[in-house]
């Protein structure tokens, strides 16, 4: 009983840590400055970490920024840090983890040495809200170029200014977003979010989400692992007590020796026999006088 007790306990013990990092996710968020998915190579980025005092970004294969080291300060909502130029190597994913809490949203940045990108916002559109995406020139100062805008591939806008405004955004308007200029190229495609005016969380891209949909799966799994190594750990002892308990009794029973049997006096029962005919031929004796 006292091991089935202590299995309980561990389990439990798992099962609240657990709750608690899931309740510390939704207390930090990664934005950047610009606010925009895609760059162009040399330009420089800010990341601002909401809810801690040091911001320690990570790339995805890079590991964590060096830049972040020398550039860290301090925001009214947090911390932030810089790279002064960003190079096409830098294009990746993005995110920081705070101690003890899991990774922020991942923001998806695309740099490139091409001359045209895709000025779209990097955090969530609120449903219901106006965005405007514009199509940008590296080699001309100003937007005003005949622009074609598309969605998963497909174009749905073409523009004289050089640029497409969504005047009320829902969660159709979701999803892969480029464009082009006429006679100077093609932008890189990026992800626009949509979340509910509800939630202002960061929401995932599909990437994203397949991200974390593995990181639960894998905690869950993780969690019915350590349950099953406890439970047969806890019927291992059970196990082994019941064998001790047996072994001792029947060494308990050997070491008695085999019962021995009652001893008759046969002299005891002859003389039984004869009491008891006697008292019968009394019996008759008195029954015929």
């Amino acid at each position: 009983m006292e091991i089935r007790a202590l299995c309980i306990r561990l389990l439990m013990t798992i099962m609240i840590l657990l709750g608690v990092q899931d309740q510390k996710v939704d207390a930090v968020s990664l934005r950047v400055v610009p606010n925009r998915l895609q760059f162009f190579e040399y330009e420089p980025v800010t990341f601002h970490c909401e809810g801690v005092d040091y911001c320690e970004v990570l790339h995805k294969f890079k590991g964590k920024i060096k830049s972040c080291i020398k550039t860290n300060k301090r925001t009214p909502t947090g911390s932030s840090c810089s790279i002064q130029a960003v190079y096409a190597d830098n294009s990746g994913e993005y995110w920081y983890e705070p101690e003890g809490g899991r990774r922020s949203n991942i923001i998806s940045l695309s740099v490139t040495a091409g001359p045209v990108i895709l000025e779209s916002p990097a955090i969530p559109v609120l449903m219901e809200e106006t965005v405007t995406l514009s199509c940008r020139n590296k080699t001309h100062s100003s937007n005003f170029n005949s622009a074609e805008f598309y969605k998963n591939r497909r174009s749905i806008h073409k523009s004289s200014t050089g640029s497409m405004t969504i005047q009320t955004v829902f969660k159709s308007d979701e999803g892969r977003y480029k464009c082009s200029i006429l006679g100077a190229g093609e932008s890189p495609e990026s992800w626009l979010n949509v979340t509910d005016s509800q939630n202002k969380n960061y929401k995932s891209n599909p990437d994203e989400e397949a991200c974390h949909f593995s990181s639960a799966a894998t905690r869950i799994i993780s969690t019915i692992l350590v349950s099953a190594l406890l439970v047969a750990v806890g019927l291992y002892h059970i196990c082994k007590a019941c064998c001790k308990r047996e072994a001792g009794t029947s060494r308990a029973m050997s070491s008695a020796g085999p019962r021995q049997p009652v001893a008759v006096d046969p002299f005891y029962s002859t003389k039984q026999q004869v009491a008891e005919r006697e008292l019968t031929e009394e019996i008759i004796t008195s029954e015929g006088e």
